[in-house]
């Protein structure tokens, strides 16, 4: 038997628990893993609270995104064999918080070995989505990142500066040296961020990437008379696209080979996840409460 961690109803934390179940066999097209790594992301709760939809049979395996060893190949599959290192998102919701789990091959990748399991373990979901929104970054233009201080927003930081990107990353207080260290300029959040913006960049930023939504993301970007963004299309946001398409954006674009990009920046030395925090297993419960909070600065992955 293998463990897995799932949530038995959709909505809060007291639904979550460990479990077992047979070790995932794949299907034509699916890889086997034997997880390594995981990663934990805010979208983890949001699933299992039901915010993504509620038809998926319960108990519902939780997690993303993987990184792990092929244990078993399914008919067709070409380019892997058994005993490789991959990363990739767990298919048919078999989740990632697990010993073992399945991979659709057409979404995986080797690992290269330049990358660690950790940090493999943050790109199939928090490194695309990094990758998606700071990948249209041109040399010599101005990116500003609203919450440059998560997990995702420190990679997208980082993928717009090895774009030849000036960024300013607006994030709290605390989080000034994550910023800096990606290669941004830091801008505190609050009240006096858009004033900030324009005293760095007069003429406003070429592109704004937002991963916090509501408020905050109105107070910086709504139309005044010296609006922080130089064209509203280029507001891009994985938060609240609803409010950036009312803002004259768009929600997260979606690039084909992001899982491929990101990872070939983090081989490269351009790209550091930043995990910050590794759980057991066993402490996935805690993994997930600490995300949650909203607070955690870099990533958060669990280790069978």
């Amino acid at each position: 038997m293998s463990i897995v961690f799932v949530t038995t109803a959709y909505g809060g934390p007291e639904h979550q628990q460990l479990s077992t179940r047979e070790a995932p066999a794949p299907r034509p097209g699916e890889i086997a893993i034997e997880v390594r790594a995981a990663g934990v992301n805010p979208a983890d709760a949001k699933r299992r609270e039901g915010l993504f939809g509620t038809s998926g049979s319960l108990p519902l395996a939780l997690g993303l995104e993987a990184a792990g060893v092929v244990t078993a190949l399914g008919e067709g599959v070409e380019g892997f064999t058994v005993g490789d290192e991959v990363l990739g998102p767990p298919s048919r919701g078999l989740g990632a918080f697990a010993e073992h789990t399945v991979v659709k091959a057409s979404a995986a990748m080797h690992r290269p070995p330049q990358v660690a399991w950790e940090q493999a373990a943050t790109l199939p979901v928090a490194g695309t989505t990094a990758w998606d929104l700071a990948s249209s970054a041109a040399p010599g233009e101005t990116v500003l990142v609203l919450g440059a201080g998560g997990g995702v927003g420190r990679m997208a930081v980082q993928v717009a500066v090895a774009a030849g990107a000036r960024v300013l990353g607006v994030a709290s207080a605390g989080k000034k040296e994550l910023v800096e260290s990606a290669g941004g300029v830091h801008i505190r959040s609050g009240g006096g961020a858009a004033e900030s913006v324009r005293d760095l960049a007069p003429e406003g930023a070429d592109l704004l990437i937002d991963l916090v939504g509501g408020q905050p993301l109105r107070d910086l970007a709504a139309a005044m008379e010296e609006p922080v963004l130089k064209a509203a299309a280029r507001l891009l946001s994985a938060a609240d696209q609803a409010t950036a398409e009312e803002l004259g954006g768009a929600g997260r674009p979606s690039c084909a080979d992001a899982l491929a990009q990101i990872t070939r920046l983090v081989a490269e030395g351009a790209v550091d996840p930043q995990v910050t925090a590794r759980y057991p297993l066993a402490e996935a419960g805690a993994a997930m409460a600490a995300v949650e909070t909203g607070h955690t600065a870099g990533k958060i992955v669990l280790i069978p």
